[in-house]
Order: structure tokens, then sequence, then C-alpha cells
């Protein structure tokens, strides 16, 4: 099974339940995708740094290989998780308005 076949159900779930936030407003969606920007960039930078030391290795059987510098693609999926559903429940759990 690869990464991305892990992967893709979480991400549309994260999805369905960031799009069906009914408290969604335009800055929401702005700090949304702030926080994936910044995220994303951050993984960029710090996976590979941990894949050149040789922290971690991706087996090449389990990816589509497509890379952003030596991180798998796949690998961006949990930070875009994280950032539409810490988005979605935010204003739930009492987070500022």
């Amino acid at each position: 099974m690869t990464y991305l076949l892990i992967s893709i159900p979480f991400l549309g779930l994260a999805a369905l339940i960031w799009a069906r936030n009914r408290k969604l407003s335009g800055n929401q969606v702005l700090v949304t995708l702030i926080s994936a920007a910044v995220l994303l960039v951050l993984t960029a930078i710090f996976d590979n740094l941990m894949i050149h030391a040789q922290l971690i290795e991706y087996g090449s059987s389990q990816n589509l290989g497509l890379k952003i510098g030596l991180v798998p693609i796949e690998d961006f999926f949990y930070p875009l998780f994280v950032v539409l559903v810490i988005s979605a429940l935010w204003p739930h759990a009492g987070g500022r308005k």
C-alpha cells in the first residue's frame, strides 16, 4: 500500500470537516491559507534536513516519486490535514473569534 492511498481518505475527511464548518468567514479562510503556507514551508525545510542527515528514509515503492528537494510529496499531507482540522474546529473549541 502506498502513502498516497493511506493519506487520501484522511485528507478528504479533513477537507470535508473544514468545508462543512458553518462558521467559516473570510478571516478563517485567510488564516487557514497562511497557516498552511507556513507549515508546508517548515515541513519542506526540516524534512529535507532530516532526510539529508539520514535520520529518516522513505521506501521508493511506497511513494509517487514526486519530491520537493528530498521530501516525497506525500509527506506534506500531514501538515495540510492538521491545518484543515484545527482551523475548522478552533471556533467550536472556544478559540478566538
